[in-house]
């Protein structure tokens, strides 16, 4: 076997006697687990999933579940928990590499951090398949996973649709794609701006960062009926003062002078938005709209008794900052 560990993406792996899991991103560590599932019931529809926890593992439990079955059956072990094993599982793990059977996948899933590193260390070491899934941070990177499930089903996303979605549930990649797989359940067709639209309206919510859309373009009662809206929908105020601040951040960047699209950290859809959008700030009024949002921060993690008070104080601010007054 390889000494070298063997990197595979999290959409490409295959079944074999060790595959090990390390996701920092939990919605797509467990796309990279049915994907195995799929693969194992594809050759032997009758494939039995054992199932065992890590964290809670009982001595004994890997020989049984990995020892030839008298009966023929076919299985697939997954283990979950990884990050948190206790010492008799990967005593075991350990002493079961060098000879694993080669019938059996055992599917270890690790959620980061350094318990086990033993074990992961000899996985890698043994040449086994390795998917590493990052945190995905850049909204350019939300954008391609959200078209990338649309193209896997056949069907096509306009670029203000995808950019829509990010802006909207960027924050929890998990209901990002959720909300993709139904759109692509519900819209006929290429999916549009307006079926976001119509989408949200069915859903009858409003979003941190719709409040800030208005917020920022200076529509202020349009923010403030938003924010009470998400209120009576019990949205914690964190995330919208969350999403008021990201936002200025945004704008306060690009108008800083001779600044690179890298130094940016932005795809280039946003930052051409947001130098739009920073068009009607004056430097005075942005740095007043930040400075009212940072006292809100502080407000809504504690420093107040009512925080929606201070979510609908900042938005005010924001307002009166952006008509310079």
């Amino acid at each position: 076997m390889a000494a070298k560990e063997r990197t595979v993406g999290y959409d490409a792996l295959r079944l074999e006697p060790v595959i090990l899991i390390i996701g920092a991103e939990p919605v797509l560590a467990e796309r990279a687990w049915a994907r195995l599932v799929r693969l194992a019931r594809q050759a032997h529809p009758e494939v039995q999933v054992v199932r065992l926890d890590a964290a809670s593992y009982e001595r004994g439990s890997l020989a049984l579940h990995t020892s030839p079955s008298l009966f023929g059956d076919h299985r697939i072990v997954a283990v979950t928990g990884a990050e948190h094993m206790n010492d008799a599982f990967l005593a075991e793990m350990l002493a079961y590499l060098p000879q694993p059977n080669a019938d059996i996948p055992v599917i270890i899933q690790h959620g980061g951090g350094t318990r086990g590193k033993k074990l992961l260390d000899a996985i890698a070491a043994g040449g086994w398949q390795v998917a590493r899934i990052e945190k995905i941070k850049r909204d350019d990177d939300k954008a391609r996973l959200v078209t990338a499930d649309v193209r896997a089903a056949g069907r096509k996303i306009t670029d203000g649709a995808v950019r829509a979605l990010v802006d909207a549930l960027g924050q929890d990649l998990r209901e990002l794609l959720s909300a993709t797989a139904q759109l692509l359940a519900d819209v006929e067709g290429m999916i549009t701006e307006d079926h976001i639209r119509d989408f949200y309206a069915g859903r009858n919510e409003a979003t941190p960062f719709e409040i800030a859309d208005a917020a920022l373009a200076g529509r202020t009662g349009q923010a403030l009926a938003l924010a009470r809206h998400a209120f009576a929908t019990r949205v914690n105020p964190v995330p919208i003062v969350a999403a008021l601040a990201a936002k200025l951040r945004q704008l306060a960047i690009v108008q800083a002078p001779g600044i690179s699209q890298k130094e940016l950290k932005m795809a280039p859809w946003q930052a051409q938005r947001a130098r739009r959008e920073a068009r009607g700030w004056s430097d005075a009024g942005l740095g007043q709209a930040i400075r009212a949002v940072a006292l809100a921060d502080e407000q809504v993690k504690g420093a107040s008794r009512d925080p929606q008070y201070a979510v609908e104080h900042a938005i005010i601010a924001i307002g009166r900052a952006r008509r310079g007054r």
